[in-house]
């Protein structure tokens, strides 16, 4: 039975029973709880029986016309909404309210951080108290925090619930005459099944071309249209009203492009990574590939000590991982790798293997005037020479290696190799150490060897 003044109704009882709170306030806010409050064992509300009347004070303090609740963070939502209302549902229906982050993301089709975010908001209305705060346990695993369903002392306040007991165990025996109304409409709203509403964009402003309205122009389709004048047919104006962007230009390509760029030219380009698979070296050569290298860059790199024969590489991809440890941090300016090329172009180690392969694949040429010149020298140096004559003129004619081009060399060097009378005779007029260096010391000593047994030469055995 409710006071007949406003004056003798109390505000809250002070005694454990609280049978004579029956002042209903339906304007009453929920002010938000600091962190300290948050929990179980400091929080003023009280235990929810069950979920379905927890759900009825969730609606109330997510109440968008009352404004009863307002966030005080500066960042993410101010206040609740429907993703609230979905998530608190979640958690009205679980046995244990320990639900974890991902689970009720999963469920509320949102991102996590929307859900610790909306988790807050509870907490901060004094619906979700912590029993236990979650975090990271043994063996890097994630714990989820056990929650308590509470229903605020602002909502027994305005719907003026009388309660008794104490502390959380507090439960409800009455209610004020007023309050039965909004506890009525509460009641139905925590019945009803809340789901996020997802925004629909239309397809375009106007109207749809179907049966039910008819086309695609807004207007009344009986009335009349205007055509348009001869003048603004006959203009030709090559300007469209929805122009298209131009996409005909090349292609930017990422990161993972340019690894693959890369290893696709070092494998198209040196020798002994033909065989090589393009996922493989596009990964060795990734830090190379992301400051920006070239492929002549990478093999200068990689054969800077020590050339690399073909046929030596047996697997080339763990090869170029050991010739490449490091050389990205070693040559990290573009100019130090442009002297790293020029050092490796000039090096005397790969000039000498680029010899050995010309050596090798040089077959049978035909002999030029510079050769045949070079034969008829030799052979007037090696005639004996009448009494009383001059050598003169034959020392002149001598040959002189100097002046030599690249591809005479390499004639001299392939006739040499066919015939070694040619290279006793370049002995005898050139001496030791130019012959040498004209024919290089293998063919010297071949010849040498062959000459010393007294065995033709064949004129394949070259």
């Amino acid at each position: 039975m409710q006071h007949r003044t406003p004056a003798c109704q109390l505000s809250r009882a002070t005694r454990g029973d609280s049978r004579q709170n029956s002042t209903t306030d339906n304007g009453t806010q929920c002010p938000p709880i600091a962190p300290a409050c948050q929990w179980l064992t400091t929080t003023t509300g009280r235990i929810a029986t069950d979920g379905h009347s927890w759900m009825t004070a969730v609606h109330w303090a997510a109440d968008p016309k009352a404004k009863r609740y307002t966030s005080t963070r500066t960042h993410g939502p101010r206040t609740m909404n429907a993703t609230t209302i979905v998530i608190a549902q979640e958690c009205a229906n679980l046995k244990t309210c320990r639900p974890g982050i991902a689970y009720l993301a999963r469920k509320a089709k949102c991102s996590e951080r929307t859900v610790e975010y909306h988790l807050g908001m509870l907490r901060e209305a004094g619906l979700l108290a912590y029993q236990s705060k979650g975090g990271r346990v043994a063996q890097g695993m994630d714990e989820a925090s056990v929650y308590e369903r509470i229903i605020p002392a602002a909502f027994d306040e305005a719907l003026g619930i009388r309660t008794i007991g104490e502390g959380v165990q507090q439960r409800p025996v009455g209610i004020a005459e007023e309050g039965r109304k909004l506890i009525g409409k509460l009641a139905k709203k925590a019945a009803r099944k809340v789901r996020r509403s997802r925004p629909r964009t239309p397809v375009s402003g106007g109207k749809r071309c179907t049966l039910m309205e008819g086309g695609t122009s807004p207007a009344f389709p009986a009335a009349s249209s205007i055509p348009p004048s001869e003048t603004g047919l006959a203009s030709g104006s090559s300007s469209h009203p929805t122009p298209k962007k131009a996409t005909s230009g090349p292609r930017k390509l990422n990161r993972v492009g340019r690894r693959y760029q890369l290893a696709t030219e070092l494998i198209t380009n040196v020798p002994w990574l033909q065989r090589a698979s393009a996922a493989r070296i596009s990964w060795i050569a990734r830090h190379c590939a992301d400051a920006g290298w070239t492929w002549r860059e990478v093999q200068a790199a990689a054969e800077e000590h020590s050339p690399i024969d073909p046929a030596e590489a047996r697997r080339p991809s763990g090869l170029l991982a050991h010739r490449l440890k490091g050389v990205h941090v070693l040559y990290a300016a573009p100019a130090s790798r442009r002297l790293m090329v020029t050092a490796w172009e000039d090096s005397r180690a790969q000039e000498h293997f680029r010899h050995a392969e010309y050596d090798q694949a040089a077959g049978p040429v035909t002999v030029t005037e510079t050769a045949l010149e070079a034969m008829r020298t030799i052979h007037a140096v090696l005639q004996p020479t009448a009494a009383g004559e001059d050598c003169t003129e034959h020392e002149e004619g001598a040959l002189d290696i100097e002046t030599l081009t690249r591809a005479e060399v390499l004639e001299h060097r392939a006739f040499a190799a066919h015939d070694p009378e040619y290279v006793s005779g370049l002995l005898a007029a050139l001496g030791d150490q130019d012959a040498r260096r004209l024919l290089t010391h293998r063919l010297v000593d071949q010849a040498l060897t062959l000459l010393r047994l007294n065995a033709p030469a064949p004129a394949n055995a070259f």
